[in-house]
């Protein structure tokens, strides 16, 4: 009996140690997975290779490195850099009130029979009536703010057939203990630039904008595995 509790207590070990080295596994999976890390696809892109003219030609011209007299030297080619400042910010609220009442009464007399109401033992069964009240009190909001402002330079990455430039650039900074980053990617039109080579975040469009971090800090900020499995929506309470 004894070396069937033994053996039953070593089971139970094996089974509990498995179950923490999972977890302790699925935690570090987890971690790795959420530190953000340089997203290759936000890569600068480098200019196009300019053709090689054919040597002793005579030309003083040469496709690809002339600069127009009458345009500003702004970004209109593949691998440009393009400077975006970041003026981001947005406002919502919403509340909602709602109250509903109503009242229900039903009375109904007892027949009667022979000119006189039919009791039994002198109660009158057949009288009788209802009523019912309900009512209910709503009331909600929500209100949600963001703010991002700053700056990042861009790289050129297509040119779209219509003139409008694809523009993807990345910029991280490590400070102290962590590191930031900031990630923007969208559609620019070209009468937008202004002279100085900038164009607001505001008029890129279909803009992808992303800020993060990573390091101490953030990860003291996050909540662990457990908790998040705890917060998940899969549990049913």
């Amino acid at each position: 009996m004894i070396n069937r509790i033994q053996i039953l207590l070593r089971m139970l070990w094996k089974a509990w140690a498995a179950v923490v080295m999972t977890s302790i596994a699925f935690a570090a999976l987890s971690a790795c997975a959420a530190s953000p890390r340089p997203d290759a696809t936000f890569a600068a892109t480098l200019p196009e290779e300019i053709p090689v003219a054919d040597a002793g030609n005579g030309g003083i011209f040469q496709s690809g490195h002339d600069v127009p007299l009458f345009e500003n030297s702004v970004a209109h080619r593949i691998g440009d850099v393009l400077t975006i400042p970041l003026d981001e910010k947005t406002d919502a609220s919403k509340s909602a009130i709602t109250t509903t009442k109503k009242n229900t009464a039903v009375e109904a007399s007892a027949p009667t029979l022979f000119g006189a109401a039919a009791t039994i033992h002198g109660r009158n069964l057949l009288n009788s009536s209802l009523s019912g009240a309900t009512s209910f009190d709503g009331e909600g909001g929500s209100k949600q703010s963001n703010q991002l402002t700053g700056g990042i330079s861009v790289t050129v990455t297509k040119r779209l057939a219509n003139g409008n430039l694809l523009v993807r650039g990345q910029k991280w900074i490590t400070i102290n203990q962590g590191r930031e980053f900031v990630r923007i990617q969208g559609i620019v039109r070209p009468v937008d630039i202004a002279p100085d080579n900038t164009v607001s975040s505001i008029r890129v469009a279909d803009a992808t904008i992303a800020y993060g971090s990573q390091g101490a800090l953030n990860d003291a900020n996050s909540k662990g595995w457990l908790g998040r499995f705890f917060d998940s929506k899969w549990l049913p309470f």
